[in-house]
Protein backbone atom coordinates (compact mmCIF):
# COMPACT_ATOMS: atom_id res chain seq x y z
CA UNK A 1 0.00 0.00 0.00
CA UNK A 2 1.17 3.50 -0.65
CA UNK A 3 0.90 4.68 2.96
CA UNK A 4 0.68 3.14 6.39
CA UNK A 5 -0.76 5.10 9.30
CA UNK A 6 2.58 6.64 10.27
CA UNK A 7 3.43 7.30 6.63
CA UNK A 8 0.18 9.16 6.07
CA UNK A 9 0.84 11.37 9.06
CA UNK A 10 4.37 12.06 7.86
CA UNK A 11 3.15 12.96 4.39
CA UNK A 12 0.60 15.38 5.78
CA UNK A 13 3.03 17.00 8.17
CA UNK A 14 5.53 17.33 5.34
CA UNK A 15 3.39 19.99 3.69
CA UNK A 16 3.99 22.35 6.87
CA UNK A 17 -17.12 3.56 -4.69
CA UNK A 18 -18.57 0.96 -5.49
CA UNK A 19 -21.38 -0.16 -3.17
CA UNK A 20 -24.69 -1.81 -3.80
CA UNK A 21 -26.93 1.11 -2.89
CA UNK A 22 -25.00 4.37 -3.48
CA UNK A 23 -26.33 7.62 -2.05
CA UNK A 24 -27.82 10.03 -4.59
CA UNK A 25 -25.66 12.63 -6.28
CA UNK A 26 -26.35 15.96 -4.64
CA UNK A 27 -28.50 18.47 -6.51
CA UNK A 28 -29.21 22.13 -5.96
CA UNK A 29 -29.65 22.71 -2.21
CA UNK A 30 -32.73 24.26 -0.67
CA UNK A 31 -32.60 27.91 0.45
CA UNK A 32 -29.88 28.25 3.05
CA UNK A 33 -30.57 29.51 6.56
CA UNK A 34 -27.99 30.98 8.91
CA UNK A 35 -28.40 28.00 11.22
CA UNK A 36 -27.78 25.55 8.39
CA UNK A 37 -24.70 27.27 6.97
CA UNK A 38 -22.85 28.50 10.08
CA UNK A 39 -19.59 26.58 10.45
CA UNK A 40 -17.42 26.17 13.55
CA UNK A 41 -14.18 24.62 12.23
CA UNK A 42 -12.94 23.81 15.73
CA UNK A 43 -15.71 21.23 16.01
CA UNK A 44 -13.89 19.00 13.51
CA UNK A 45 -12.11 17.36 16.44
CA UNK A 46 -15.44 15.86 17.54
CA UNK A 47 -15.24 13.58 14.51
CA UNK A 48 -12.58 11.51 16.33
CA UNK A 49 -15.44 9.63 18.00
CA UNK A 50 -16.76 8.57 14.58
CA UNK A 51 -13.53 6.86 13.49
CA UNK A 52 -13.30 3.05 13.70
CA UNK A 53 -12.52 1.58 17.14
CA UNK A 54 -8.84 0.86 17.72
CA UNK A 55 -7.59 3.27 15.07
CA UNK A 56 -4.40 5.26 15.62
CA UNK A 57 -5.59 8.88 15.48
CA UNK A 58 -3.93 12.27 15.04
CA UNK A 59 -5.26 15.83 14.83
CA UNK A 60 -1.95 17.16 13.43
CA UNK A 61 -3.40 18.27 10.10
CA UNK A 62 -1.41 21.04 8.32
CA UNK A 63 -2.93 24.20 6.85
CA UNK A 64 -2.24 22.96 3.33
CA UNK A 65 -4.27 19.74 3.54
CA UNK A 66 -6.44 19.19 0.44
CA UNK A 67 -7.75 16.12 -1.39
CA UNK A 68 -4.78 16.45 -3.75
CA UNK A 69 -2.38 16.17 -0.80
CA UNK A 70 -4.17 13.07 0.50
CA UNK A 71 -3.75 11.57 -2.98
CA UNK A 72 0.05 12.09 -2.60
CA UNK A 73 0.15 14.62 -5.43
CA UNK A 74 1.91 17.37 -3.50
CA UNK A 75 0.96 20.48 -1.57
CA UNK A 76 1.69 22.97 -4.37
CA UNK A 77 -0.81 23.15 -7.21
CA UNK A 78 1.99 24.29 -9.52
CA UNK A 79 3.67 20.90 -9.09
CA UNK A 80 0.70 18.92 -10.42
CA UNK A 81 -1.08 18.84 -13.78
CA UNK A 82 -4.67 17.81 -14.43
CA UNK A 83 -6.08 16.59 -17.72
CA UNK A 84 -8.44 18.23 -18.60
CA UNK A 85 -6.80 21.20 -16.78
CA UNK A 86 -10.05 22.60 -15.37
CA UNK A 87 -10.71 19.41 -13.41
CA UNK A 88 -7.83 20.06 -11.01
CA UNK A 89 -9.99 22.40 -8.92
CA UNK A 90 -12.05 19.39 -7.81
CA UNK A 91 -8.98 18.16 -5.92
CA UNK A 92 -8.32 21.59 -4.40
CA UNK A 93 -11.39 23.90 -4.33
CA UNK A 94 -9.32 26.73 -2.85
CA UNK A 95 -6.58 26.68 -5.51
CA UNK A 96 -4.68 29.96 -5.47
CA UNK A 97 -6.27 31.14 -2.20
CA UNK A 98 -4.89 31.29 1.32
CA UNK A 99 -6.46 28.57 3.41
CA UNK A 100 -6.47 27.14 6.91
CA UNK A 101 -7.22 23.44 7.35
CA UNK A 102 -8.05 21.46 10.47
CA UNK A 103 -8.97 17.84 10.80
CA UNK A 104 -8.45 14.34 12.10
CA UNK A 105 -6.69 11.34 10.56
CA UNK A 106 -6.90 7.71 11.62
CA UNK A 107 -5.17 4.55 10.44
CA UNK A 108 -6.00 0.90 11.00
CA UNK A 109 -6.57 -2.40 9.29
CA UNK A 110 -9.46 -1.08 7.20
CA UNK A 111 -7.46 1.75 5.61
CA UNK A 112 -6.60 5.38 6.26
CA UNK A 113 -9.47 7.73 7.13
CA UNK A 114 -9.31 11.55 7.07
CA UNK A 115 -11.88 14.24 7.91
CA UNK A 116 -10.83 17.83 7.14
CA UNK A 117 -12.41 21.28 7.09
CA UNK A 118 -10.76 24.08 5.10
CA UNK A 119 -11.39 27.78 5.73
CA UNK A 120 -11.00 30.09 2.72
CA UNK A 121 -10.92 33.91 2.45
CA UNK A 122 -14.17 33.99 0.49
CA UNK A 123 -17.02 31.81 -0.81
CA UNK A 124 -16.19 28.98 -3.19
CA UNK A 125 -19.07 27.78 -5.33
CA UNK A 126 -19.71 24.19 -6.29
CA UNK A 127 -18.34 23.80 -9.86
CA UNK A 128 -21.48 22.31 -11.34
CA UNK A 129 -20.27 23.02 -14.88
CA UNK A 130 -17.38 20.57 -14.35
CA UNK A 131 -19.48 17.54 -13.42
CA UNK A 132 -19.96 16.42 -17.03
CA UNK A 133 -16.48 17.11 -18.48
CA UNK A 134 -14.74 15.77 -15.36
CA UNK A 135 -16.56 12.47 -15.07
CA UNK A 136 -13.15 10.88 -15.64
CA UNK A 137 -9.83 12.72 -15.52
CA UNK A 138 -6.21 12.40 -14.43
CA UNK A 139 -3.77 14.34 -12.28
CA UNK A 140 0.01 13.88 -12.31
CA UNK A 141 2.81 15.11 -10.04
CA UNK A 142 6.33 13.80 -10.47
CA UNK A 143 6.25 10.01 -10.71
CA UNK A 144 2.71 9.77 -9.35
CA UNK A 145 -0.48 9.70 -11.40
CA UNK A 146 -4.07 9.53 -10.17
CA UNK A 147 -6.90 8.38 -12.39
CA UNK A 148 -10.03 10.03 -11.01
CA UNK A 149 -13.71 9.40 -11.65
CA UNK A 150 -16.79 10.93 -10.10
CA UNK A 151 -19.03 8.76 -7.92
CA UNK A 152 -22.27 9.36 -6.06
CA UNK A 153 -22.05 11.63 -3.01
CA UNK A 154 -24.23 11.74 0.11
CA UNK A 155 -27.06 14.25 0.38
CA UNK A 156 -26.52 17.03 2.92
CA UNK A 157 -29.13 19.71 3.53
CA UNK A 158 -28.14 23.20 2.34
CA UNK A 159 -24.87 22.01 0.82
CA UNK A 160 -23.59 20.81 -2.53
CA UNK A 161 -21.58 17.59 -2.38
CA UNK A 162 -19.17 15.77 -4.67
CA UNK A 163 -17.81 12.22 -4.66
CA UNK A 164 -14.59 11.00 -6.32
CA UNK A 165 -12.45 7.87 -6.37
CA UNK A 166 -8.77 8.25 -7.24
CA UNK A 167 -6.66 5.25 -8.25
CA UNK A 168 -3.09 6.34 -7.66
CA UNK A 169 0.03 4.76 -9.13
CA UNK A 170 3.53 5.80 -8.12
CA UNK A 171 6.81 4.62 -9.65
CA UNK A 172 9.57 4.08 -7.11
CA UNK A 173 13.04 2.54 -7.11
CA UNK A 174 13.76 -0.65 -9.07
CA UNK A 175 10.80 0.05 -11.38
CA UNK A 176 8.38 -0.87 -8.61
CA UNK A 177 4.86 0.53 -8.78
CA UNK A 178 2.85 1.29 -5.64
CA UNK A 179 -0.92 1.46 -5.99
CA UNK A 180 -3.63 2.83 -3.72
CA UNK A 181 -7.27 3.85 -3.99
CA UNK A 182 -8.78 6.87 -2.24
CA UNK A 183 -12.50 7.61 -1.96
CA UNK A 184 -13.08 11.34 -1.43
CA UNK A 185 -16.32 13.12 -0.54
CA UNK A 186 -16.53 16.93 -0.42
CA UNK A 187 -19.19 19.33 0.90
CA UNK A 188 -19.15 22.98 -0.22
CA UNK A 189 -20.04 25.23 2.73
CA UNK A 190 -19.69 28.83 1.57
CA UNK A 191 -16.28 30.08 2.71
CA UNK A 192 -15.43 26.58 3.92
CA UNK A 193 -15.34 23.15 2.43
CA UNK A 194 -15.18 19.85 4.27
CA UNK A 195 -13.93 16.58 2.86
CA UNK A 196 -13.49 13.01 4.01
CA UNK A 197 -11.26 10.35 2.51
CA UNK A 198 -10.75 6.61 2.76
CA UNK A 199 -7.47 5.28 1.36
CA UNK A 200 -7.15 1.54 0.80
CA UNK A 201 -4.67 -0.89 -0.73
CA UNK A 202 -6.47 -2.81 -3.50
CA UNK A 203 -4.01 -5.70 -3.06
CA UNK A 204 -4.20 -5.98 0.72
CA UNK A 205 -5.48 -9.25 2.20
CA UNK A 206 -7.07 -7.33 5.08
CA UNK A 207 -10.73 -6.35 4.61
CA UNK A 208 -11.05 -2.66 3.78
CA UNK A 209 -13.67 -0.30 5.12
CA UNK A 210 -16.47 0.22 2.57
CA UNK A 211 -16.62 3.51 0.60
CA UNK A 212 -19.93 4.18 2.35
CA UNK A 213 -17.99 4.71 5.58
CA UNK A 214 -16.30 7.82 4.15
CA UNK A 215 -19.58 9.05 2.63
CA UNK A 216 -21.39 8.72 5.96
CA UNK A 217 -18.43 10.33 7.73
CA UNK A 218 -18.88 13.46 5.58
CA UNK A 219 -22.48 13.74 6.78
CA UNK A 220 -21.32 13.40 10.40
CA UNK A 221 -18.50 15.87 9.82
CA UNK A 222 -20.77 18.59 8.44
CA UNK A 223 -23.23 17.98 11.27
CA UNK A 224 -20.42 18.47 13.80
CA UNK A 225 -19.20 21.63 12.06
CA UNK A 226 -22.69 23.11 12.13
CA UNK A 227 -23.43 22.23 15.76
Amino acid sequence: MRRGGIAVTAALLGVACAHSHPPPLATSPPPQSAAATAVNPGNIKRVVRDLPPGYEVTTAIPDGATPRVIWSLGADAADSKAKPPQCGILADPGTGLDQSAQGVSGSGGGGIVDAVVVALPGPVDFPRDLVAPCGQWTMTAGHTTAGVRLIDAPHIDAAETLGMVADTKSSVESDTEIDSRTYTFTAYLGSYYAFTTLTTDPGSPAPALPPRFAADLLVKTVSALRS
